[in-house]
């Protein structure tokens, strides 16, 4: 029931309805929220402006009253109308649904003598006033009868009385704006709910409010409860309840409506009746959209669950993704831990070499010093025989202890910096180009059935992939079975999502599935769909296989040749199985040329007459007889030829191989051929003399009938 709320409330006034009107819109406005939008118009109106509102304003007036809509973009709909602005000093205000709502216009003085009365105790209505529905916007003109001319929604009142008494809560005041306050009386005649500080606002107790009765909110609801409902009466004819109903205005009309009204000559019905059709056409309309709002209540669980997989899967990713990374640490910190070995090898090995070299040169740096010391004590002796015995051999000592401090030995044989420099830039650039890559198989393609179809011997196969797939994929595998139940075979790899297979045997059931793939592998098998070739073939003469001197006409259907000489043509499809029969009419036949007709295998020769190699079974025939012919052995002369006008028939049946010919619609001769194996193609041979039209799609002779040939040769 809360869902329904919406559809009782007022645009203009957000409460729910009451004593709502019917516009001629067919959308619904409270009695007193119709006054708060009129807009008052002058006198000086067009012709228009005397139109009735109500009853006598049909759906189809709108086609007029489009052209008189109040649109603005300053106000949403209300403003100039007709040449004049209306009420262009009335402040407007906004409803709670947002609508604009337009206080009552004052009229001039001048037109205050032209008042109509209203019912109710209502202020009056001004003469030549206009109403914008709030919804559609669509305006419309009032007549004399004012507001009085729209008929009551009693049915959407009853209904909102309904509604509000199953609410269990307690009866709150209707003229709170914001927070409404527990009702405290109801007035009767005004049938609102106060609470005591807007009874004390707007419903004080003096002059004319002084004389309604105010009653307990409680007993306020029973007495709405208890009301007896109104019966409806004609918005023309006051006096009179309405009791028919016309089917061209589509409107409940009274009997003096049809006897001096618009409705007399209008198709008209029992109200009744059309009651029940209604509410029959009423619930039927319901059932659909019964159906519609139960599919999306499923929509919403599986959206619902998805919100929950969802939630899980992005808590078990980012899972993956925190273990992915910290592996990604825990690998470049081990990493780390092997560089530093290498660095603390490398800073051992140098302190090593330069302490190894600092003790070598102290020790020897002392032994000099020393030798150098005893050589300056030697030097002070003032003994020369004792010098001389031992300064030669000084002498070779100091320049041996030179000697050694030479070249090298006073340079460092190690250098304090370390060669070595961490190369992270491939690293670095990893890092930044680490991504997700799809690591998942493509979801089963869809098979679009209403773009799937056969033609002749030939399917067409559409598909597309799941609208909620995120998945990449690289391309399609087509697979067919063999039309007779057979395995299936790969027939198109690609990255096209429709595909012609042409070739297939006709009158034949194939099943056809197609699956994706990428980098990460194959999807699975979209659903096996069943395809039915045509039980009859179409065809027409093949010109990129004909021999050059070949012509064709009418669409390639019909042949002649420009040559004295017999020229080959083949029709574009090959048969293969199945039981197959087409007919060719002679167009024209001059100096009694004998054309020759039959099947051949693709590589039949193309310049010689049907028959003459290995590659053609045919039946050559002039104006009297006719051969068989294969391998150039000509065999069965049959009397019987053709002349212009005559039809040549060749029937082919693969059930049972053999080959059959027909002239004017009677067997020529006997069975021609038996054994028929393999892939075969219409195929007649011709010359100038000749021009003929070929005939396709055509039914089996009534003569012929499955059985095996009788011993003399005919079809039995």
């Amino acid at each position: 029931m809360d869902e329904m709320e919406e559809e009782l409330k007022c645009p203009v006034c957000g409460s729910f309805y009451r004593e709502p009107i019917i516009l001629p819109c067919s959308h619904n406005i409270c009695l007193a929220c119709a006054r708060n939008i009129l807009v008052q118009t002058p006198d000086a109106e067009s012709p228009q402006s005397s139109r009735a509102s109500g009853s006598g304003v049909s759906d189809y007036d709108y086609l007029d009253l489009d052209k008189m809509s109040l649109y603005s973009e300053a106000d949403s709909g209300y403003g100039s109308y007709g040449g004049f602005v209306s009420a262009p000093t009335t402040p407007c205000q906004k409803s709670p649904n947002g609508v604009r709502v337009f206080p009552p216009a004052v009229p001039p003085q001048s037109q205050q003598q032209h008042l109509l009365p209203f019912p109710g105790g209502l202020p009056p209505i001004p003469r030549n006033s206009c109403i914008t529905c709030p919804q559609c916007h669509r305006s419309l003109i009032l007549d004399d009868r004012g507001l009085r001319g729209f008929p009551k929604n009693r049915v959407l009142e009853g209904v909102v009385d309904r509604y509000q008494q199953s609410k269990a809560a307690a009866l709150k005041c209707q003229l709170c704006e914001k927070s409404p306050r527990e009702a405290t009386v109801m007035c009767e005649q005004c049938d609102v709910f106060y609470c005591d500080p807007c009874r004390l606002r707007c419903h004080p107790p003096r002059g004319p409010l002084a004389k309604h009765r105010l009653v307990p909110p409680a007993q306020g609801r029973i007495s709405r409860r208890t009301s007896p409902r109104k019966l409806s009466t004609c918005t023309e004819h006051e006096l009179e309840n309405l009791s028919m109903y016309c089917v061209q205005c589509k409107t409940p009309v009274c009997y003096q409506c049809l006897e001096e009204g618009k409705h007399s000559t209008h198709e008209v019905k029992a109200l009744g009746a059309m009651w029940k059709l209604h509410k029959g056409q009423l619930s039927q309309a319901l059932n659909g959209l019964s159906d519609r709002a139960t599919e999306a209540k499923e929509f919403l669980v599986q959206l619902r669950n998805m919100v929950q997989h969802i939630q899980e899967n992005g808590v078990e990713f980012e899972a993956c993704l925190v273990a992915q990374c910290d592996a990604l640490i825990d690998a470049l910190n081990r990493r780390k831990a092997q560089l530093l070995s290498r660095v603390n090898k490398e800073h051992e090995h140098k302190l090593k070499v330069v302490r190894d070299q600092i003790s070598h040169c102290t020790v020897k740096l002392r032994q000099t010093t020393g030798l150098m010391e005893y050589c300056l004590e030697v030097i002070k002796e003032n003994d020369p025989s004792g010098f001389l015995q031992i300064s030669d051999a000084l002498i070779r000592r100091v320049h041996m202890t030179e000697g050694q401090w030479g070249k090298g030995t006073l340079t460092p044989r190690m250098t304090s910096d370390f060669d070595l420099t961490l190369d992270s830039g491939p690293l670095l650039q990893s890092i930044h180009q680490l991504d997700f890559v799809q690591m998942k198989v493509p979801a089963a393609p869809i098979l679009q059935l209403e773009e799937c179809c056969t033609q002749n011997n030939s399917a067409t196969l559409s598909w597309k992939q799941p609208p909620l797939s995120t998945i990449a994929v690289d391309g399609y595998i087509l697979e067919l079975d063999d039309g007779n139940g057979g395995v299936f075979r790969e027939v198109y790899v690609g990255t096209e999502t429709i595909c012609t297979v042409d070739g297939l045997h006709f009158n034949s059931t194939y099943r056809s599935r197609v699956k994706a793939f990428n980098g990460s592998g194959v999807g699975q098998y979209s659903k096996t769909l069943v395809m039915q070739t045509s039980e009859i073939a179409w065809f027409v003469f093949d010109p990129a296989s004909a021999h050059p001197d070949i012509l064709l006409s009418n669409d390639n259907l019909t042949v002649t040749c420009n040559s004295y000489d017999d020229r080959v043509v083949m029709g574009n499809t090959a048969f293969s199985r199945g039981v197959h029969y087409w007919e060719i009419t002679i167009d024209r036949y001059d100096n009694h040329p004998d054309p020759a007709f039959g099947i051949a295998r693709g590589d039949v020769l193309k310049d010689v007459m049907l028959g003459k190699d290995d590659k053609a079974w045919a039946m050559y025939v002039d104006n009297n007889r006719s051969w068989f012919m294969h391998n150039n052995s000509h065999t069965n002369r049959t009397d019987g030829g053709i002349g212009k006008g005559a039809t040549v028939g060749v029937l082919l049946d693969f059930t049972r191989g053999i080959l059959i010919f027909l002239i004017n619609d009677e067997q020529q001769g006997p069975v021609a051929f038996e054994g028929m194996e393999g892939l075969y193609y219409p195929a007649i041979s011709l010359n100038r003399n000749v021009q003929v039209t070929l005939h396709t799609g055509l039914p089996i002779p009534d003569f012929y009938t499955p059985g095996e040939p009788d011993p003399n040769g005919s079809v039995c």
